[in-house]
């Protein structure tokens, strides 16, 4: 039988037995006696003995095989008879004790059938893989001894008569399950099927390799945008759904750690058994579709653990989701990037390189255009959903500007402009002229961009003084796209909640907070000056084998950056900010301290009545002294604001607004104040819902209240 006969042959019979599977889980997710939960078992094994058979004879074509596939497939289907007799038997008994008119009895043991069916049709489906892949032609592991049987399960794995038939199952068992499942849960599991799909290890062609990981990527970052939009809409979430999430995005971090040594280093393993651990996760929610929509737990807001989890799933699938794409894109510049030191030589030197193999990896990633694209990409999308919401056009614009800025200052001139002007140039991460967000390190190119960056340093600071630190930590910089969309701003509550975030509420500077920054600032400088002795040829000193202001870029932005974001839970968002330990919000807070920028009200009286204090709980850096300033001074003044505007758009009155050079201006121009967007209420009423300031009647901006 030739290949294309065999395909013929075989794909009607894979379908016909996905379709049966998916029959067969949702009976299973039905069954509540012993009776039916015994002959799902029973069909289960039926199936898992003719496989298993058919395995037995293609393993060794012959007469004996044949024979002894017949009497295991016989034995197997004998064993499952009698399990279902003695679920008859049982749900006898208990009518004739209960009598005919009571319900039938339930499951004794549900959590037992729910791991025997997952058992089963894990089983059947690796069988079936391997007996596919020996009746097409293709090759399997062998052997008995361990590796033998991993290189079977890998085998059987990563064929496509596994994942395609798998696949198949998960999309059609979730079609069955449709009216049994939340929303929620059916689009990710119905997205959890197109992943499955499109795995690139199903087929050995270039071309499925690269387009299914472009799209599975593509399938991955729409998922993890839709969960966390869905977080962000739903604060409490039920118990079982909540801990289901968990467990696939810990298995979408292992999947996609797993392709990247497929793709990057020929071995399988690892996607194999991500797989298998999906297949659980999947399986053991459908058989239990009630779990999903039980009970609700606490806020997830108010679980610090829960959340982390979340967030560290998300990262680390990104970060190997960007090595992916970086691979399959631009692997030569990617594998001169990378940075690996030999694992080999006493524990404590395995242990040091591997340390230092991890930072690079993650440093290389993180910094690399194709997962700041991915990241500019998910991150945007939670930012446009936020622009939705938001009312005043200051903001509006600023989001829209933050957008064009990422996509400007992280991706496009960074990685293709400067490719395009300068192809032979090294890559800008690995050049120790560390450009406006350091831009006092040394190298035989400063002399060239000395001046740039001189007049990159007088323009920023002249925007951060005639318009405050928004212009840096809340339009041009890479991280207010990362925090400001809706999900992550919504964890702004941890601010408050966190006992280490709590460390650092307030417009005034800890200790800690004194001591981050010295020690941050202290590092710029030392590691600027010893790159220009080193440029010099003074001294030849280096940093994991790099140029020491190189090191420090990649440890405060491509690795220490990325660890406190997913850390949010614990140390709240723009803590880059909060904590002082990013230098160039450091440096943007000199320039605020002697500008314009400042918060105002537009009424103090209505401040100090007011009850719900919502723009210190708006407040993304936790400034939650605000309120106290307005009542007694009208305005606030604090050099860790970063204009974001949350407390604008929350307060309830419209009472609140942002000042610079343009009111400034106004003032010494002798020209009225722009008119409110909204009249504010009388001071006893309840807030009014804010309308557009096209909606809005004009009036004098001192309106008093009533």
């Amino acid at each position: 039988m030739t290949v294309i006969a065999a395909w013929m042959v075989l794909v009607p019979i894979a379908a016909g037995m996905a379709a049966t599977t998916a029959f067969l889980i949702r009976w299973a997710a039905e069954a509540r006696t012993p009776l039916k939960a015994s002959t799902v078992v029973f069909l289960l094994m039926m199936m898992v003995a003719m496989v298993g058979g058919a395995a037995l004879y293609f393993l060794s074509p012959g007469t004996t095989s044949l024979v002894a596939g017949l009497w295991l497939a016989s034995a197997v289907m004998s064993v499952s008879v009698v399990l279902v007799f003695f679920g008859f038997l049982r749900e006898v008994k208990a009518k004739l004790n209960d009598g005919e008119d009571r319900p039938p009895p339930v499951l004794a043991h549900p959590r037992t059938f729910v791991g025997t069916v997952i058992a089963l049709v894990v089983t059947n489906e690796l069988l079936m893989g391997w007996t596919f892949q020996m009746a097409a032609g293709l090759p399997v592991g062998a052997g008995w001894s361990a590796a033998g049987a991993l290189a079977w399960l890998v085998s059987a794995v990563d064929s496509p008569w596994f994942l395609f038939t798998m696949s198949g199952e998960m999309l059609l068992t979730s079609y069955l399950l449709r009216e049994r499942l939340p929303r929620a849960a059916l689009v990710i599991l119905v997205v959890q099927s197109v992943i499955m799909f499109l795995s690139p290890p199903a087929l050995p062609f270039a071309t499925w390799v690269t387009g299914s990981s472009y799209l599975a990527s593509a399938a991955m970052i729409a998922l993890f945008v839709y969960l966390m939009e869905y977080l962000y809409r739903h604060h409490q979430l039920a118990g079982g759904f909540s801990r289901y999430l968990v467990r696939l995005l810990a298995i979408y971090s292992l999947m996609m750690a797993g392709l990247f040594l497929w793709i990057f280093y020929g071995n399988g393993t690892a996607f194999a058994i991500s797989i298998l651990l999906e297949m659980v996760v999947f399986f053991d929610a459908v058989v239990r579709p009630e779990a999903l929509a039980g009970d609700l737990a606490a806020p997830w807001q108010l679980q610090a653990r829960w959340a982390f989890t979340v967030l560290s799933g998300i990262f680390v699938a990104e970060i190997f989701m960007g090595a992916v794409l970086d691979v399959q894109i631009d692997p030569s510049d990617f594998v001169g990037a990378l940075r690996v030191l030999p694992l080999s030589g006493d524990l404590p030197t395995v242990l040091l390189n591997a340390v230092s193999n991890g930072f690079w990896f993650l440093a290389t990633v993180a910094s690399s255009t194709w997962f700041l694209v991915m990241m500019g990409v998910e991150m945007g999308a939670l930012v446009a959903f936020k622009f939705r919401e938001t009312r005043h056009l200051e903001n509006r614009i600023r989001l829209g500007l933050m957008l064009g800025c990422y996509a400007a200052f992280a991706v496009f001139y960074p990685s293709i402009y400067f490719r395009l002007v300068s192809p032979q140039a090294p890559d800008p991460s690995t050049v120790p002229v560390l450009g406006w967000s350091m831009g006092i390190g040394s190298y035989p190119l400063a002399v060239g961009v000395f001046t740039a960056v001189l007049l990159t340093y007088v323009i920023t600071g002249s925007l951060v003084v005639l318009f405050g630190r928004r212009v840096v930590c809340s339009t041009f910089c890479t991280a207010p796209l990362m925090y400001q969309g809706t999900a992550i701003d919504s964890m702004k509550t941890f601010n408050r909640s966190s006992p280490v975030a709590r460390k650092y509420l307030s417009s005034r500077f800890s200790k800690t907070y004194s001591l981050t920054m010295g020690l941050v600032m202290g590092s710029l400088v030392l590691a600027s000056l010893l790159s220009y002795l080193d440029s010099t040829g003074t001294l030849n000193v280096s940093v994991q084998g790099t140029d020491p202001t190189v090191f420090f870029f990649a440890l405060y932005f491509s690795v220490l950056w990325y660890l406190m974001f997913v850390t949010i839970p614990y140390t709240g968002t723009y803590n880059c900010v909060t904590m002082g330990w990013c230098y160039t919000g450091t440096i943007t807070q000199a320039f605020q301290k002697i500008g314009f920028f400042k918060l105002k009200v537009r009424s103090k009286q209505v401040c100090k009545d007011c009850t719900t204090l919502d723009c210190a709980k708006g407040c993304p850096v936790g400034l939650v002294d605000m309120p106290g300033h307005f009542r007694t001074r009208g305005e606030f003044r604090s050099t860790k604001c970063c204009g974001v505007g949350d407390c604008v758009e929350a307060c309830p009155y419209d009472n609140l607004y942002i000042y610079d050079v343009r009111h400034w201006l106004r003032g010494r121009l002798g020209l009225k104040a722009r008119p409110t967007p909204t009249v504010l209420p009388m001071i006893s009423a309840a807030p009014r819902p804010r309308v557009s300031a096209e909606a809005s009647p004009t009036r004098s901006s001192t309106t008093p209240p009533n």
